[in-house]
């Protein structure tokens, strides 16, 4: 595996963050919004209009196309832009497991132990509410913690916050994504096609070799991503899971070691004058040597890095608000109109306030009583239990594999979605009132 050193490793963390709880505020205001259009006179447009086919075509050839069939907005955004979110969150995976804190035993264990558990107990319990219904096939539902929604209640309390508990919520939730990575890759791919499965291996075999060769040029990837992607949308496994499998291949070190770098500004320097006088006019040289530096400075940085920073604002400002707004106008009135609850709605709602707090809570008092792993400083089982409840809010993902548990049957898939949404009201309004009390009243230092 690469080697990524970093001066500061929470830097990359605390940078993240910040999007994610940008992102996560936005968020609620584009599911409100959602809402109450889908279930105003507008209702009926709102959802034509997502059945809208998307093309980019050249002759006979169109790239956003299935098996011959055009894609929907709706297909568009799930299958195609959502492959940007998985491959930016394929890049936080490889970044976490290299220097965060994924990356080493004694740290990993605690998140890891603690996100298995939110995510066995909810399935379980999800199981035991659906056995033998229709709403079976929706078991992952429940398993997936949203980072952005997250952190998004949790920064309403500022820096009465110890950092402890925003790395440990922000690590369980990137083992949740691991885990409901792979619920897609293995549950959720239709009949392969091993032609084009065959052609995505040879692709696979260029990354990883630019990656041996240390070819650092971004576009070298994102061009053979995009070719991946497609070959997987027409071989039968859920295209999204490229965008993963592209991340993990993007160069992690730097084409300039940082020492090289300095040692060389400190050398063009010296041709600058030291004075400050304003409308100093620049020789030629000093004019190549300025654009040279900067040139340089982008080799500093690894293309993993360069890529997660430049994507956080595209995803957590764009692609997740499009698809929170294609995805979160549930109809709340069935036909009849009463609201439009069903079984899948009870076993999601139960399994993301209740499966969650209760699988992450006793796991890691289980791994931490054991001696295995401890609480970081600023950590105790009364704040815990807040993290553990923000733990059942599960949007982004949930919704996601809502749509692929049900996609052939609309009324399942709306219960299902209502399920998803109350759960996550539920569980952060919970989780807000136990850390409200349970947080320190003054500012952290």
């Amino acid at each position: 595996m690469e080697k990524l050193k970093i001066g500061n490793m929470n830097v990359s963390f605390l940078s993240a963050t910040r999007y994610h709880i940008n992102g996560g505020i936005l968020l609620m205001v584009i599911v409100l919004l959602a809402m109450i259009i889908a279930n105003s006179p507008w209702g009926d447009a709102y959802a034509a209009f997502w059945n809208k086919e998307v093309h980019l075509q050249i002759g006979e050839f169109n790239l956003f196309s299935h098996n011959g069939n055009h894609m929907t907005l709706m297909n568009f955004i799930n299958d195609a832009l959502m492959t940007i979110f998985f491959f930016s969150v394929g890049l936080e995976i490889k970044r976490e497991t290299l220097v965060g804190e994924l990356s080493s035993f004694r740290q990993a264990l605690l998140p890891i132990v603690a996100a298995c558990g939110g995510m066995i107990v909810p399935v379980i319990i999800y199981y035991c509410m659906t056995s033998g219904t229709d709403a079976e096939s929706g078991l992952a539902i429940p398993m997936a913690t949203d980072i952005a929604f997250s952190l998004g209640v949790l920064s309403l309390f500022g820096n009465r916050v110890p950092i402890s508990l925003k790395i440990f919520l922000t690590a369980f939730a990137v083992v949740d994504d691991i885990g409901g990575i792979l619920v897609i890759a293995l549950f959720y791919s239709s009949h392969l096609d091993v032609n084009f499965l065959l052609y995505s291996f040879g692709v696979l075999f260029l990354l990883c070799a630019g990656n041996h060769l240390h070819i650092h040029n971004r576009w070298f990837y994102l061009l053979l991503g995009l070719v991946m992607w497609y070959l997987f949308l027409q071989s039968g496994i859920h295209a999204t899971i490229a965008g993963v499998i592209v991340a993990f291949t993007i160069p992690a070190t730097p084409h300039y070691k940082i020492g090289k770098y300095i040692n060389r500004i400190k050398e063009n320097i010296e041709i600058f004058p030291s004075t400050d006088k304003e409308g100093i006019i620049l020789s030629k040289l000093q004019i190549n040597v300025l654009k040279s530096i900067e040139s340089a400075s982008d080799r500093v940085i690894s293309p993993l890095q360069s890529l997660e920073d430049s994507l956080h604002g595209l995803v957590n400002y764009v692609i997740i608000p499009l698809f929170a707004f294609a995805n979160a106008g549930v109809v709340l009135t069935a036909g009849h109109g009463g609201i439009e609850v069903g079984t899948p709605t009870w076993a999601v709602m139960v399994g993301l306030v209740v499966g969650k707090f209760v699988g992450i809570y006793f796991f890691t008092w289980l791994i931490v009583k054991s001696g295995l792993a401890g609480m970081a400083g600023g950590m105790n089982w009364v704040n815990l239990a807040g993290i553990c409840l923000l733990g059942g809010i599960g949007f982004t993902v949930s919704l996601f594999i809502a749509n692929l548990s049900f996609e052939a049957s609309p009324v399942l898939l709306s219960q299902a979605k209502l399920g998803v949404l109350s759960g996550t009201v539920i569980a952060g309004m919970l989780g807000y009132i136990v850390l409200h009390f349970t947080l320190p009243k003054r500012i952290l230092s």
